[in-house]
């Protein structure tokens, strides 16, 4: 008997529908990672972290697609809002209610602190790509957490020694009153008195809030120091490279730079201020082919926001939990020591940092590249702005294991 088109069609349509229903009831069973992105998503460091980072994250899961691995991973977010009360209640939400099994970006290095004791109690994971204190990986490391972003050791020790060598011995320096300023104005007086310089002035400003930098940039100014460093980032250094060229503190003969930047503040300030500045990163886009593979691919969803080293970050971290996850199983991953154990195990490889490893201290050992801003002449286009003057290989670049910071104890 000869079978109708229709009842072909229909037998087709019910064979469909039930290979759908299927593959929903597979999905709807597998294993589930979340991971909550928490970050300033409406604050001074918005362009260099915030809701950049989100995209980064989940741009990982796209191209991972851990579905293909059995295991589903979904991402969160949350804006901390520069206050670490408010980041901490968010993370513990998270991890209460919400099941969240890592936390990604933290760039306040405050709020990562406050987050610290939260996920050594819980036992879940810190991908820390937005805090930069390099006590994160000194006496404030734990077994739970793995520390991705530029911090206070590495940039100015890449910065601060060009700026040595080229004659800057007396300093002054500018800083954010909170443990990120702090730490980096620790380190930078341990580098200029290691290089034979001194430091001859020192003033914090109060953070956040401080829009008008002028009474210190007139007390930098009244030093007669050869170099005027910002222990800042964000939009505070933003204002300062801004303010500083208003009042024309490079035209006495002082060296204006910042120790710890990003793309994104050049990329505000506009290369005809910033033009000379010396700036430490582990990613730019232009740096090679990876990293502008990965930048084609990301900035349809980024627009006009040009990935830096934090947004590198969230990408590389959360894919790196994702390929361990698949290496080890994901229900172990909700053990945060046993999930940070197993990244530090596994060599790290991406587009957006090449091939890395983490230390036992969970300091991640990418490349430090010194840049330099381009000239407005050198620029071919908008986003074009370092030239690579050197570079640190990652075994190199941050503070020592050998110092004895980190004891790795569990509180």
């Amino acid at each position: 008997m000869a079978i109708s088109r229709r009842v072909l069609l229909g037998n087709s349509l019910l064979a469909t529908a039930a290979l759908a229903s299927g593959r929903a009831r597979a999905q709807a069973t597998m294993p589930t990672l979340r991971i909550g992105v928490l970050t300033d998503l409406s604050g001074q460091y918005r362009d260099n972290s915030g809701p950049t980072s989100v995209l980064a994250a989940r741009q990982a899961v796209e191209e991972f697609q851990p579905e293909r691995k059995g295991f589903k991973v979904e991402i969160l977010e949350g804006d901390h809002q520069q206050k670490p009360d408010i980041g901490a209640e968010i993370a513990r939400r998270w991890f209460d209610e919400n099941g969240v099994d890592a936390v990604v970006d933290m760039n306040n290095s405050a709020i990562a602190l406050a987050v610290r004791n939260l996920a050594i109690q819980k036992d879940k994971a810190m991908l820390i790509t937005g805090a930069a204190s390099a006590e994160l990986t000194g006496k404030y490391c734990s077994a739970n957490s793995v520390h991705w972003a530029p911090d206070t050791y590495g940039d100015p020790h890449s910065t601060g020694a060009a700026i040595l060598k080229k004659g800057g011995k007396t300093w002054f320096l500018i800083v954010a009153d909170y443990i990120f300023g702090h730490s980096l104005e620790n380190e930078v007086k341990k580098l200029v008195a290691g290089g034979g310089g001194k430091i001859i002035g020192s003033v914090a400003y109060p953070f956040p809030g401080t829009t008008d930098y002028s009474s210190f940039l007139v007390q930098a100014q009244s030093s007669g120091a050869d170099v005027i460093a910002f222990c800042n980032t964000g939009g505070d250094m933003e204002h300062c490279v801004k303010q500083a060229h208003e009042f024309g503190l490079s035209d006495g003969g002082a060296t204006v730079t910042t120790m710890f930047g990003f793309i994104t503040e050049i990329k505000a300030i506009g290369l005809e201020t910033a033009q000379g500045l010396y700036m430490t990163e582990p990613f730019y886009w232009d740096l090679n082919e990876r990293t502008r593979a990965f930048t084609k691919r990301f900035l349809p969803k980024a627009g006009n926001n040009y990935p830096c080293s934090l947004h590198a970050g969230a990408y590389s971290a959360t894919l790196h939990f994702m390929k361990v996850a698949a290496a080890i199983g994901p229900e172990k991953m909700h053990s945060g020591r046993a999930a940070i154990a197993a990244m530090k195990a596994m060599p790290t490889d991406d587009d957006c940092f090449g091939t890395a490893s983490i230390r036992s201290d969970g300091r991640f050992l990418s490349d430090n590249h010194l840049f330099q801003v381009k000239k407005p002449s050198e620029s071919k286009a908008p986003w074009d702005i370092f030239k690579l003057i050197s570079t640190t290989p990652g075994a190199e670049a941050f503070h020592p294991l050998s110092d004895g910071a980190c004891t790795m104890s569990p509180t």
